[in-house]
């Protein structure tokens, strides 16, 4: 019975934290985005946090559409900043989630329209007083993403990198081919060449067409015009970057080359973190696969300690 009794109240002051949750949407003109506001139960103005997914079908949990990798990242993000006073959005990107209606074809999308998106969701809530200040928070791909929008909207007062890249994306293609026959790594390299001069390319070999097909070319083309170290240096934002030291997406070193362009910059990296925010003992592929399919696991404390004690602070 006491047991049963001590579930209750644990579960009583759960829906009492989370009890401030609401649908929101955004309107553009090619369709609404969805999005999820939590707030903590009370009605203290408090800031608010926009959570930028990663890249790929990657919704506003953090979960990957389609695929059994379900890991709740970003929702326990959204919970722990709640349990703290922390009021954050969390939202699928267009073409994504609930938001595939507001999609762009593949030849029309370009990574602009989600730094525009972003800016709008801090325009959105930069009137609404219940909130003391607008952050933004990208997680991996998310970072760069959220880093340009904040140099776009004044609204925004504070950015935080989760796991972002320091590199441009065309380095980290080409990192990420290393493994590969010395011909598809040559070959990588000279797409990559030309897209980054603004020009696509015809004659795409079989086995890179996946990554390089005619009609993502415009994106990456896009994309690849922005250099993470040289876009966080533009920011005049108090700035936290956050990066776990068990990441097989993105090493510490990543981290770092954000650090080193903005040095004055608050940086953390978290013990036994790994890219999905949760715990692992090990680099191995196979404990790695585990945490990113298993959504019961928590987040690690660390990250929503690092991000209160900043967001106090500024």
């Amino acid at each position: 019975m006491k047991r049963l009794i001590t579930l209750f109240f644990a579960l009583l002051f759960t829906a009492t934290i989370f009890a401030g949750e609401e649908e929101v949407t955004l309107n553009t003109p090619t369709g609404d985005i969805y999005g999820v506001l939590l707030r903590p139960d009370s009605d203290a103005q408090c800031p608010l946090v926009i959570i930028i997914a990663g890249s790929g079908p990657t919704d506003h949990n953090g979960n990957t559409i389609g695929s059994d990798y379900r890991n709740n990242s970003l929702k326990m993000l959204a919970e722990g900043l709640a349990s703290k006073g922390i009021a954050s959005i969390r939202y699928d990107k267009r073409g994504i989630g609930r938001s595939v209606a507001a999609g762009k074809s593949e030849e029309e999308l370009r990574f602009e329209h989600y730094i525009d998106d972003t800016a709008a969701w801090a325009e959105m809530f930069y009137q609404d007083k219940r909130f003391s200040k607008i952050v933004i928070a990208g997680h991996s791909e998310g970072s760069l993403i959220g880093m340009v929008a904040a140099q776009k909207s004044s609204a925004v007062k504070a950015f935080i990198s989760i796991a972002g890249c320091g590199s441009p994306a065309h380095e980290v293609i080409e990192e990420q081919l290393r493994q590969q026959p010395e011909q598809i790594q040559r070959e990588a390299a000279a797409i990559n060449k030309e897209l980054l001069e603004g020009r696509t390319v015809e004659d795409v070999p079989a086995y890179l067409a996946t990554l390089y097909r005619k009609s993502v070319q415009p994106y990456l083309i896009s994309w690849f015009r922005y250099n993470p170290a040289k876009e966080i240096a533009k920011l005049r934002i108090p700035v936290l970057i956050l990066q776990g030291d068990k990441d097989i997406q993105v090493g510490v070193k990543e981290a770092d080359k954000l650090y080193l362009a903005r040095m004055f910059s608050s940086y953390h990296v978290i013990k036994g973190m790994n890219h999905v925010l949760k715990h692992c003992e090990s680099t191995d592929m196979l404990m790695q696969l585990n945490t990113y399919q298993s959504p019961e696991l928590p987040i690690k404390d660390e990250l929503i300690e690092h991000i209160t004690r900043f967001l106090s602070s500024k």
